[in-house]
Order: C-alpha cells, then sequence, then structure tokens
C-alpha cells in the first residue's frame, strides 16, 4: 500500500498553506469556551472563509487523501478545528453524501459547507448506555410525516444547532437492528426541547433533547424505512474512522510542547517522564500511519472507512488520555489550574473512551470483524 503523496497532491499542501499563511492573522479571537452562540458565529464564519476560499469541499467532492492533507495542514497552522459544524461536517454530511438521495444533497450539503446551518446527533439514549440498538426513541408514520416521541442525551451543541441527525424505531415488532431509521429533524420543529448539560470543565457543549410529538418529514430520512442502522453504520464509520485525523496532528503539537516546557521547568531530568514522552511519540507516529492507512483503504473502497477504524478509535482514545496524564505530571502543581488549555484537555479527554462508541464497543467490532472470534453471549 502506497503512502506517500502525488506531485499534485503536495501541489494543493503548499496552495493550503499558502491560503492559511494570509488567512489565519484575520481571524477574531476565540471567545469564551461557554459562550456557544458567539462559538458558533465564529466557526461558521470560519468555515465561510474556507468554502469561499475553494476548501469546503475537501469534506466529501475531495478525495480522502486530500481530505487528509487538509486536516494535517491546518492543524499544523494552528486553524480552528470545526468547532461547532464538527456533527455536519465529519459525519451527518458525509453520511448525506454517501446514502442521501440527489435532493438530500442539494438540500443540506451546501448549507454545511458554507457553515450556514449547524448539526447535532441524536443517536444516544438515557436508558440504552453502550447498547445504541435499543434505542427507545418511537417515529409513527401519519401521512407524509413521521410523529417522534422519545429523548435524546449527549447530543452535541444541540442548543445552537439547526438541524440533528436522529435515530428513531419505526418498526418496534421488528429485531431490534431492523426497526430503524435515520431521519433530518430541524430543531426549530415544535415539540423539541433542548436542555443543556454541564461538563466536569464547567460548559455546555451537550445536552438532553426531549422528543413530544415532534413531525418530521418523511422526504427527511436518509436511506429506506427500517434500514437506519445500516446507514448509522457508515455515519459511525466516518466518526471513527477519519473524524479524529486532524486530532492527532493536535496531539503530537502539544506532545512538542510538553517536551518544551519540560525543558524549561526542570522536569526534562526526571528519566522517566522523558521515557513517557518518547513513547508516547512512538505512540502518536504509528497513530498517524494507521490513519493513513485507514484513509487509504477508504479511498479504495468508495470513500467510506471501514472496521479499521475501531482500531483507531480503540487506542487514539487510550492515547489521548495517556497525553494528558503525562502533561499533568510535566505542570505539577499547575495541573489542577483550569484556566489552563492542557487542564480543560485532560478532563475532555476522559470522554474519549465513551464518545464515539465505548471502548468495550469497538474491542468487540475488532475481536468479531477483524479477528473473526465468536459473538459474545
Amino acid at each position: 500500500m502506497d503512502l506517500t503523496y502525488t506531485e499534485e497532491e503536495e501541489a494543493f499542501r503548499a496552495g493550503l498553506r499558502d491560503w492559511l499563511d494570509v488567512a489565519l492573522p484575520e481571524l477574531p479571537p476565540r471567545p469564551p469556551p461557554d459562550d456557544w452562540p458567539a462559538r458558533r458565529a465564529r466557526d461558521s464564519a470560519w468555515q465561510r472563509a474556507l468554502h469561499d476560499a475553494g476548501y469546503a469541499d475537501v469534506h466529501w467532492d475531495a478525495s480522502p487523501t486530500r481530505r487528509l492533507i487538509f486536516l494535517e495542514e491546518t492543524e499544523k497552522a494552528g486553524a480552528p478545528y470545526v468547532g461547532a459544524n464538527f456533527v455536519g461536517l465529519l459525519h451527518a454530511g458525509p453520511t448525506v453524501a454517501a446514502e442521501g438521495t440527489r435532493e438530500q444533497r442539494e438540500r443540506w450539503l451546501p448549507p454545511i459547507l458554507r457553515g450556514d446551518e449547524i448539526w447535532c446527533q441524536g443517536f444516544s439514549e438515557p436508558d440504552a448506555g453502550s447498547d445504541l440498538a435499543s434505542l427507545r426513541t418511537r417515529a409513527v408514520r401519519d401521512g407524509d410525516s413521521y410523529v417522534v416521541t422519545g429523548a435524546k442525551i449527549w447530543t452535541s451543541h444541540a442548543e445552537v444547532a439547526d438541524w440533528c441527525e436522529l435515530l428513531v424505531r419505526t418498526d418496534p415488532e421488528a429485531p431490534r437492528h431492523r426497526g430503524i431509521s435515520w431521519l433530518a429533524m430541524p430543531m426549530d420543529a415544535p415539540g423539541v426541547t433542548v436542555r443543556p448539560l454541564r461538563t466536569l470543565a464547567g460548559s455546555a457543549e451537550f445536552a438532553e433533547v426531549f422528543l413530544d410529538e415532534v413531525r418530521v418529514p418523511v422526504a427527511n430520512r436518509v436511506g429506506e424505512e427500517n434500514d437506519g442502522w445500516r446507514v448509522t453504520m457508515v455515519t459511525l464509520s466516518f466518526e471513527r474512522g477519519t473524524a479524529f485525523a486532524g486530532e492527532v496532528v493536535a496531539c503530537r503539537r502539544t506532545l512538542a510542547a510538553l517536551a518544551r516546557t519540560a525543558r524549561e521547568n526542570g522536569r526534562w531530568d526526571d528519566a522517566v517522564l522523558r521515557r513517557r514522552l518518547g513513547r508516547l511519540n512512538a505512540e502518536f507516529g504509528a497513530l498517524w500511519r494507521l490513519t493513513q492507512w485507514n484513509v487509504s483503504e477508504a479511498e479504495a473502497t468508495g470513500g467510506v472507512p471501514g472496521t479499521g477504524g475501531s482500531v483507531f478509535k480503540l487506542r487514539y482514545s487510550h492515547a489521548r488520555q495517556e497525553l494528558y496524564d503525562t502533561a499533568a505530571e510535566v505542570l505539577g502543581p499547575d495541573a489542577l489550574d483550569l484556566s489552563h488549555e492542557w487542564t480543560l484537555d485532560r478532563l475532555s479527554s476522559l470522554s474519549y473512551t465513551i464518545a464515539a462508541g465505548t471502548s468495550q464497543i469497538q474491542r468487540n467490532i475488532v475481536a468479531e470483524r477483524i479477528l473473526g472470534l465468536p459473538k459474545e453471549r
């Protein structure tokens, strides 16, 4: 497998670097972490700048390799991450691009790419735990609409979202995985109630969402009725396979900053700490190669990442936690300062072994689908 870049891809990289050198100095300061309306406005403005410069289409119309270059270079330059746009750009949008009708692609993809509309994810439920297929939110067909009733939890950026990628049960009598449908629900529909949830760091980037007889047009269903589990697997393959690519670059940048800080504050003299930093450097180097492998596989199979994304997600989740545990060692007493970026990142890293599928679920996927082991009982 060829993991090198072509001459055309390197030209794309050079042009992107030149544009970032001009665009980034014009970017306004980042708002406070808990001011999500202001953060949405900034994230959307950055997405519009990317769109106007011709870079927004890297998420769907470009090759997976070009998408990887884009993520690598924007992270290296310190450009904003997708922020409030991440659900739409990294998995709802790609799912619509892969599974939606022509009309659906024309309706939803351009506003996402321009930063005009923000999406959230309505998958997890209060009583479902890690067993996503046990979801109980009901959607009853009534003419040209579904009437949806239920509740979702850990819905990222629901308080500022325009649309929700929503999993519902459309056939309660069917086997669990076969009675599910994937809907695009407008967040301003009557009957939608959003209740923000506070994280350890004090921010409210998640929310509970309550649905009381919300009417969603049948035309907003992506895929066939009761085929939502298959569509969901496409969504999750993007979420686990390539959505974290930019974060690997960010972690490698943090690792280099940790080494510099350790040299400055004297903690570099600790041989055990130096070994941990060296091992993490090798770990994230390997994760970057695994990311390239996943992207190459996606490119060879039509753009949708495969089960190798679960291998990546499993190891990355734990490596990120180890990175910020090491950051706490480097910072010493300053690791308790909540105003320090690394302290906040350490708190957020605790969620990575749960978000986008728990580590236990990823181990099951690797065991069953890659190693061929029997299903657990």
